[in-house]
């Protein structure tokens, strides 16, 4: 390339750069707003009012509408009577109570409040008296007589209260007294394990509910923590025994009722461990529940006839995974269990593995062994103490986790 050509092309070059940074300099500082094209609005189909198109091919379109979320849809208005779904709850009390008990008229709730230590009533109302102005601090547990009259308050040094809850009367019971009962058919006689330091001079026995007239039923010896006091409401069986000899099968044994009199009754064939009972309100049957290796170790229930000449027999196993002690008859053909909505494997064993569980509300015909479901709580609560009003109309619990009073309408 001659020295005459590369010269016009560095001049030519550098004029280029020159007018293209002078062009730059222009739109950056001195040239004005651009103003939008005038072209005509695009026409669609769409009418004033009408809902939006489909959108471009391959886009999903969206109908958003206010006040709703798809994500979050609505939960249905609880039912305020029991109905099979979600039902409304009512808190009766805003504190953990203790031991609460449905009271003689069978409207009422009598319990004790651990905050001041005085006993107090509650309605369906929420109206709340209390029963005595004497206070009985720190108490362990209470024990009511059928009608609510007269209560015996255990406390964690050992000293046992009888209180007579009309007239305020107390009466000191002997300290190695323990697991307390009032007779069910509305006699003044309680039932209790004496518990001496010998094995030999350990004893199931009855007395009065002031401590008078103590007789001995049946020796305990080492076998004490075996034997749950059930007193039957036709006043025959006073207590079970899981004592008895294996049956054939694994898993399977006999639970010995013990006689208020020391009959000899049969005893009740299981299937598994860890048994715990509930009388119908005539003692003529029996709601248990076991658990075993068939079930995961789930608690079951089963029903079994309970009267002296039927004793264990119509055993039927129901398809409800609970406690016993989550249960309650309304009457003699018709039971109330709150059955946890999941249980993991090995609960009927390990039951904290289960503690706080929300519960479904079940109803039982005990003649036929039919279960359904009447209630979700609303609160999604795990229950326990259930009793049902005389006239069957409500359900009071307590909610395992804060030791709430509620309750909720059955019919």
């Amino acid at each position: 390339m001659s020295f005459r050509l590369k010269k016009i092309l560095i001049v030519t070059g550098f004029i280029v750069v020159v007018i293209g940074i002078g062009y730059l300099l222009y739109v950056t500082f001195f040239r004005g707003p651009v103003a939008p094209p005038t072209t005509s609005p695009t026409i669609t189909d769409e009418q004033p009012g009408a809902l939006p198109g489909s959108g471009t091919a391959g886009e999903r379109p969206v109908l958003e509408i206010p006040g709703t979320d798809d994500d979050e849809p609505g939960l249905p208005t609880p039912a305020p009577v029991a109905t099979g779904g979600l039902t409304q709850v009512t808190e009766l009390t805003l504190t953990a109570v203790t031991d609460p008990q449905l009271s003689g008229d069978g409207r009422t709730l009598s319990y004790y409040d651990p905050n001041d230590g005085r006993f107090y009533t509650v309605d369906a109302d929420g109206n709340i008296v209390p029963i005595l102005p004497t206070a009985f601090p720190d108490a362990e547990s209470v024990k009511w007589s059928p009608d609510t009259s007269k209560a015996i308050v255990e406390f964690p040094d050992g000293a046992n209260v009888s209180v007579n809850l009309q007239t305020g009367e107390t009466v000191t019971l002997p300290s190695h007294w323990e697991e307390f009962q009032f007779a069910p058919n509305g006699t003044d006689q309680i039932i209790a394990k004496s518990i001496g330091t010998d094995p030999g001079n350990r004893w199931l026995m009855i007395a009065q509910s002031d401590g008078s007239g103590a007789q001995t039923i049946a020796a305990l010896g080492n076998n004490a923590d075996k034997v749950d006091i059930n007193w039957s409401p036709n006043d025959q069986v006073v207590a079970f025994s899981d004592t008895g000899a294996l049956v054939s099968g694994f898993g399977r044994k006999q639970i010995l009722p013990i006689g208020k009199n020391q009959e000899n009754f049969p005893g009740l064939v299981v299937e598994g461990f860890s048994f715990e009972s509930e009388w119908s309100p005539d003692g003529g049957q029996i709601l248990y529940s076991t658990n075993g290796p068939s079930n995961n170790y789930l608690p079951q229930i089963w029903l079994v006839d309970g009267t002296s000449q039927t004793l264990g027999n119509n055993r039927q196993s129901l398809t409800l995974n609970t406690w016993a002690d989550k249960c309650t008859y309304s009457d003699s053909s018709t039971a109330y269990c709150a059955v946890p909505k999941e249980l993991p494997a090995g609960a009927g064993l390990q039951r904290s593995l289960a503690f706080g569980e929300p519960d479904l509300v079940y109803r039982i015909d005990t003649n036929t062994g039919t279960a359904i479901p009447v209630a979700d709580p609303e609160n999604q609560v795990s229950m326990t103490n259930l009793q049902v009003s005389n006239d069957g109309s409500i359900l009071y619990y307590q909610d395992a986790r804060t030791g709430t009073l509620q309750q909720m309408r059955l019919r």
